[in-house]
This record gives C-alpha cells, sequence and structure tokens, in this order.
C-alpha cells in the first residue's frame, strides 16, 4: 500500500474498522432474504422509535450550519423532521421488499465438452462511502449495502455529525437486536479529514468507495484514492424546451425541475428555450420562476425577451445577465441559467459543452426532435416530458439509491441493489481437465 499522509491514529482506526467490517461481512454475506430483510424493518422501526432523538441530533447540526452561514440548499439537504425520517424509514421497509440480488443467476451454458458455466450476483464486500450533510444518505447506504450482503463505513462530515452519530447508534441496536454484528454499519466521523484521507489510501481493507456530495469533494476522491472509486458527478441539469413543447406543461415541469428541492443533484441548473417560443412562453415561465424566488442568469436573447417583463412585475433584482461561469454552475439555489437557441441541434451542442454528465431533459411533442435529443445526448439520463427530479433510485423502482454514477464502468445512473453486487463465475465438470 502507497504509504497515506493522513495521522497514525485516523489511519489505525480506518485499519481496525475495515478489519471488523470484513468479519462482520462474512456474517451476512450468504445470508438467507429473511434474515437481511427482518435486520431492515428493524432498522426502520429503530429509526421510528428514537425519532426525537435523531431530530434533536439535527436541530445541533442545523444550527451550526447556520452560523457558520451554510447555503439554503445545504441546509435544506441537512434538515429532518418527523414525516422526512418516516419516509427514509419507509424506503428502509421498501428495500427489505425488493429482491434479493445475492445469488441471482445472470446468466449460464453448457460447453461443448460438459462443463456447466454460471455467472451469479455476489457481494462487493466492504464498501466505504464520503457524503456531506445528507443524514438520509446513511440509511439509504446502510440499508443498501446489507441487502446486497455487504458491510459500510461511513464518513459523513462535521456537518452532519451529530446527527449521523444519532442515526448510526439506531441502526447498529437494531442489528444487534437482530443477532447480526453492529460492525456491518460503521462511521469513522471521528477521525475528521483525516478519517476520509486514510479510507482514500485503505487499498485492500475497502473494496470499493462512492464519493457523494459536491464537485470538490467527488473531485478529490477521484483524484487522490488508491481504493476503486464509482464516481457520482455533480448536477448540471438541463431542461431543453422546444418549438413543439406543450406549453402550459412546460411551465409545471420546469418549476418542479428548479424549486421543488434546490439543493438536491437532479435540480436543473440551466433551462435552454426554442427561440420560436421564446418571445411568448418565455416570460411566462420566468414569472412563475420569480413567484418562487428564482433569480435567473439570462444570455442577450432571453435577457431582452424578460428584461421588460421583470420591469413590470418589480423583478429586476431576480434577472441578471449570464456569464461563461453561469453554464458550468451546479447552484445548488433559486438560480437558473437561461439560453435561447434556435433548434434542438443547437441545444444539444450547449449541454455536450457543459454538462456534468448527470440527467438532461427535453420537452417535445415532436417524435424527431426528441430521437434528436437523446441520440445526442451522453448523460446517465434522459428524460422526456417529464421533470429531471425523477432521476432518483426511489422513483425509479430502486428502493433508494448510492448516488447517481456519471461514469460508464461498471455502474450508471442511480445505484441500487445491482451495483453493490459484483459477479462470480461458477465452473462445475465432472473430472475435467483441459487439454
Amino acid at each position: 500500500m502507497a504509504e497515506s499522509t493522513a495521522p497514525r491514529d485516523a489511519q489505525d482506526l480506518v485499519a481496525a474498522t475495515a478489519s471488523a467490517a470484513r468479519t462482520a461481512q462474512r456474517s451476512i454475506a450468504g445470508a438467507p432474504r429473511a434474515v437481511k430483510d427482518a435486520a431492515l424493518v428493524a432498522m426502520a422501526d429503530a429509526l421510528v422509535a428514537h425519532t426525537d432523538e435523531i431530530l434533536t441530533a439535527n436541530a445541533s447540526d442545523l444550527q451550526r450550519g447556520r452560523d457558520s452561514g451554510m447555503k439554503p440548499g445545504l441546509l435544506d439537504r441537512l434538515a429532518l423532521d418527523a414525516s422526512r425520517l418516516e419516509g427514509i424509514a419507509e424506503a428502509l421497509r421498501e428495500i427489505a421488499a425488493l429482491p434479493d440480488p445475492v445469488g441471482q443467476i445472470l446468466d449460464g451454458s453448457v460447453m461443448p465438452n460438459g462443463l456447466r458455466v454460471r455467472r451469479v450476483r455476489v457481494p462487493i464486500g466492504v464498501v466505504g462511502m464520503i457524503y456531506e450533510a445528507r443524514p438520509n444518505v446513511t440509511v439509504d447506504v446502510a440499508a443498501l449495502a446489507i441487502k446486497a450482503g455487504n458491510a459500510v463505513i461511513l464518513r459523513g462530515g462535521s456537518a452532519a455529525q451529530d446527527s449521523n452519530a444519532a442515526i448510526i447508534a439506531a441502526l447498529r441496536s437494531a442489528l444487534k437486536a437482530q443477532g447480526l454484528p453492529p460492525e456491518l454499519v460503521a462511521s469513522i466521523d471521528a477521525a475528521g479529514r483525516e478519517g476520509a484521507t486514510a479510507l482514500m489510501r485503505a487499498r485492500g481493507a475497502i473494496d470499493l468507495l462512492v464519493p457523494r456530495g459536491g464537485a470538490g469533494l467527488i473531485r478529490s476522491v477521484v483524484e487522490n484514492s488508491i481504493v476503486p472509486v464509482i464516481e457520482t458527478g455533480s448536477g448540471n441539469c438541463h431542461v431543453y424546451v422546444d418549438a413543439s413543447a406543450q406549453q402550459d406543461e412546460a411551465v409545471e415541469i420546469i418549476i418542479n425541475a428548479k424549486t421543488q428541492r434546490v439543493g438536491v443533484c437532479n435540480a436543473a441548473e440551466t433551462l435552454i428555450v426554442h427561440r420560436e417560443i421564446a418571445k411568448a412562453w418565455l416570460p411566462r415561465a420566468a414569472e412563475a420562476l420569480w413567484q418562487k424566488g428564482t433569480t435567473l442568469h439570462a444570455d442577450e436573447q432571453a435577457l431582452q425577451i424578460l428584461a421588460p417583463a421583470a420591469g413590470a412585475g418589480g423583478h429586476e433584482a431576480l434577472l441578471e445577465a449570464a456569464t461563461p461561469e453561469d453554464w458550468e454552475t451546479e447552484y445548488g439555489s433559486l438560480d437558473l441559467a437561461v439560453r435561447v437557441v434556435d433548434d434542438v441541434q443547437a441545444a444539444i451542442e450547449h449541454i455536450r459543452a457543459h454538462t456534468t454528465g448527470h440527467t438532461e431533459a427535453v420537452l417535445a411533442q415532436d417524435a424527431s426532435v426528441i430521437n434528436d435529443f437523446i441520440a445526442g445526448m451522453d448523460s446517465a439520463a434522459v428524460i422526456v416530458n417529464a421533470s429531471t427530479r425523477f432521476t432518483d433510485g426511489g422513483q425509479l423502482g430502486l428502493g433508494a439509491e448510492l448516488g447517481i454514477s456519471t461514469q460508464k464502468l461498471h455502474a450508471r445512473g442511480p445505484m441500487g441493489l445491482a451495483e453493490l453486487t459484483t459477479t462470480m463465475w461458477i465452473v462445475e465438470g465432472d473430472g475435467h481437465i483441459r487439454t
């Protein structure tokens, strides 16, 4: 192993935690589905039973975040209430109800020489997760890991440290009550930033590392880790509104895509509009966005169209000229870049130049436009006539997600149970020897 720059105490903590996780993982790698499902249901019940403690811890994190000037989008990601916590618990129960991926036969055959060959799903082993300000991720990752027969080591960041500690305590108590080792879910938050560095250097002790958060965090893990990484990308998501779009529907979709939850990676960050409908449609959409408090960063054509409407409605403070940086920005706030283009090909060119490869949406009724848009994209998800907010494991039937992968190897798009497995070749013979 390459020499780590993390202090020895952080290295020792990660090594000890990984060793305990490896031992614990053996107890669940081949466990029957009923054992894993019972554990998940118990974990869900434990979250609900410990609601008061978890919300008290979350309130402490939120206050610390407000005091430090945390952005509204991040505060929204961090915030829990009884309803959100019940939703997180329900996601656990939904994962319990999903088919068990472990042991699934992907393909098989009998070779001409009589060898019987099959390829099956097996657990990855010990999974590390580095993320920030997302206590729901603590639960989602733990649940997916256990259902897929893995152990997980979490580095959740200082912003959610109290929330994560309370959640992990509840989950571990449920595992222990079910006769499973609590070390299946572990945290190294106590080691701080040095713990994250040690996790990135723990090749051989950690089988897979997944970063989830802002562009800076993801880039740091991808560039510095010697542990295999699945890259979850930041979400500079685009919505293209074609001349053939249903215009009333398009207004509702862009409002949902931008404003339902601004701090999430599948929120829209750039709106691209066909010039034929821009003069009539764009002021309508802008007014609805302004009513939600959204600042529009408009290119020259969009600015000329929107300036009169902004003045008439008293929204001058919510309209700005776009800069080159706006096309590259994942705002995580009530900000939206706006561009007017001549046709779908121009929209495709803009998106290909600036996308992070997460999610792009086309709003159109013209089948040729839709087909051209899909063919022109190179992102993990393309959505037709719906909000970008649907790029989500829970919304797409995965129960929950590890994250949204924007890379092309092993996993792409929302990562659920199948993406937390690898494969094993099983070859059976009857005294065969190779000649």
